[in-house]
């Protein structure tokens, strides 16, 4: 029993097994003061433990806070009289309340345990993770999750130590948020008439049958606040001004390209104008977001911005004339900076994508989320940005899991389980003041070919626990030691969580992509793990442009 201390994930900085064990039941008494008694109490829910009264008496459940920690560390201590609990703060009490549950057994994350009494096994950890930033995204325009989809892999991502929630919310194929000040847009942007079947490169066959859903300013209200209980904040993103169709459904006169809700994938036409009355509208949508959600950041996007349609019109080639502005990429970097300032005065960071680093978008304080490889990572880096790390390889997992036929269909492939657990959120090939600069690290899940929360689970889980792993303790997950964790405790707790997730071994019948809708394509030379690894290795390096146009402009 005392191996339980060996098969946490993530790993904690320092545990050690002592002999015996503590029996936690109904009867176990909790000390702690009330608002810390009422987070215990709902993250240990088959419990509904007694509380006591005075000094912390002896068999109790010990909680308490102490100054001078790691604003998320903790430490836990069980002996045959108790278990006591110290942190810093809410937050370090809630990461240890998670390792203990690891501790109990696989049946703690139940909804309802049978019995409910479990025997701890005696020992000590003090823990605190290396880095503030880690996350998870989930696409959920391409297709949408409803609300409990979202509300249960907070509670996942909570079980990892986990403190980000990106939630992708608008693109080309839907606009996901309710808005009250523009009802147009809930009539026009948040469905599709069907959806592509297939890869986008070998099909023009689509289902026809419609595909939507938003959520409501209350749903988002509810998602924030269920992830502050947890320990997570919830980073909004609103991806413009490109991947802008769904929204130009509603406001056609704003922009060039496509003005329909996308059934298909890939970089759509369809692009926001950089002009003022295209600023007013979204900074009016941004507003409704964070009247709702409490968040210090939000994320604009800013990737995969197809320019070339800016100068050919001719309000925009007005508004860049008045600027002085010649170049047209100038013009994404503009249109970012402006919404920026508008955050800036509610007190909120920007987050981007790196294209709005490299087109002259990011303002002092913003943070730039890279995906296109370390190199453009260590130049915001070292213009003295913040980064956040979600590079393609290892950390999106619409990519394949193996190279296996039976594997569902997918972008590409292969990312397996080992290449996420060879993660180095900070490369020691980085300089320290580059390493300095990055705030963590998170796994992205784009969903054109996820399209329920069966696949999320399957194509998520078990890679984001490497993910976890790495951002937590600072250094990869190692394979063979993660392998041993999952099969040995880890992948037990996932599936009492409800996680449909992928075995190590290979996916389950009912998970493979078979001969259908879902049926992976083989002829793809890019979609094995070898060839994969090479193309990986030969994408060129990113340079920055500077914008012509001054900050604030």
């Amino acid at each position: 029993m005392s191996d339980r201390y060996a098969l946490l994930v993530p790993s904690p900085r320092h545990a050690v097994a002592h002999d015996g064990t503590f029996t936690l039941d109904a009867g176990t008494l909790l000390h702690a003061e009330p608002g810390l008694a009422h987070l215990v109490r709902r993250l240990l829910h088959p419990l509904n433990l007694p509380l006591a009264d005075g000094s912390a008496p002896q068999g109790a459940l010990s909680v308490r806070l102490e100054d001078g920690g790691a604003a998320e560390g903790y430490r836990l201590r069980v002996t045959g009289d108790g278990v006591e609990i110290t942190a810093a703060g809410p937050d370090g009490v809630r990461h240890a309340v998670q390792t203990l549950k690891q501790l109990l057994g696989a049946d703690a994350w139940r909804a309802a345990a049978a019995g409910t009494r479990w025997e701890v096994p005696c020992g000590e950890i003090e823990d605190a993770p290396a880095t503030a930033w880690r996350g998870g995204m989930i696409d959920v325009s391409r297709h949408f999750r409803t609300k409990n989809t979202v509300l249960r892999y907070i509670d996942l991502l909570a079980m990892h130590r986990m403190n980000r929630l990106h939630l992708h919310l608008t693109d080309d194929q839907g606009w996901r948020i309710e808005s009250r000040r523009h009802p147009v847009i809930n009539r026009r942007s948040t469905h599709r008439p069907d959806t592509l079947v297939g890869h986008r490169r070998h099909s023009n066959d689509y289902d026809g049958t419609p595909h939507g859903g938003y959520y409501t300013l209350d749903d988002l209200a509810e998602i924030s606040a269920y992830a502050a209980e947890r320990g997570i904040t919830v980073v909004p993103e609103i991806d413009l001004p490109g991947h802008a169709s769904a929204l130009l459904a509603a406001f056609p006169e704003l922009g060039t390209g496509s003005r329909e809700v996308l059934g298909g994938w890939g970089i759509g036409s369809g692009v926001l104008k950089p002009v003022p009355a295209a600023v007013k509208l979204v900074c009016e949508l941004v507003d409704e977001v964070l009247d709702v959600i409490d968040t210090p950041y939000f994320h604009l996007g800013g990737d995969e911005c197809p320019t070339e349609d800016w100068p050919l019109d001719p309000e925009v080639a007005a508004h860049m004339a008045a600027l002085g502005v010649t170049e047209a990429r100038a013009m994404h970097g503009w249109f970012l900076r402006q919404i920026g300032e508008h955050l800036a005065g509610r007190g909120k960071r920007m987050i981007v994508w790196d294209e709005g680093f490299q087109s002259g978008g990011a303002l002092a304080d913003t943070v730039v989320m890279c995906w296109r490889g370390d190199a453009i990572a260590r130049q915001a880096a070292a213009a003295g940005l913040e980064v956040v790390r979600a590079p393609v390889y290892p950390t999106y997992f619409d990519y394949d899991q193996s190279d296996l036929p039976a594997e569902p269909l997918s972008i590409g492939g292969a990312i397996t389980l080992e290449d996420s657990a060879s993660f180095e959120v900070r490369p020691a090939s980085w300089s320290e003041e580059e390493r300095g600069r990055v705030l963590g690290g998170q796994f992205q899940v784009w969903a054109e070919y996820i399209p329920d929360e069966r696949a999320l689970d399957y194509m998520t889980f078990p890679r984001a626990c490497a993910i976890a792993d790495a951002v937590w303790t600072g250094r990869p997950a190692g394979h063979a030691d993660l392998i041993r964790r999952l099969r040995e405790a880890h992948l037990a707790r996932l599936e009492a969580a409800g996680c449909e997730y992928r075995p190590l071994d290979g996916p389950h019948p009912w998970q493979q992509g078979g001969t259908g809708r879902r049926a992976r394509e083989l002829n793809d030379p890019r979609r094995s793990v070898a060839s994969w690894h090479a193309w990986r290795d030969e994408v060129p390096e990113v340079e920055v442009a500077v914008s012509t146009v001054q900050r604030g402009s």
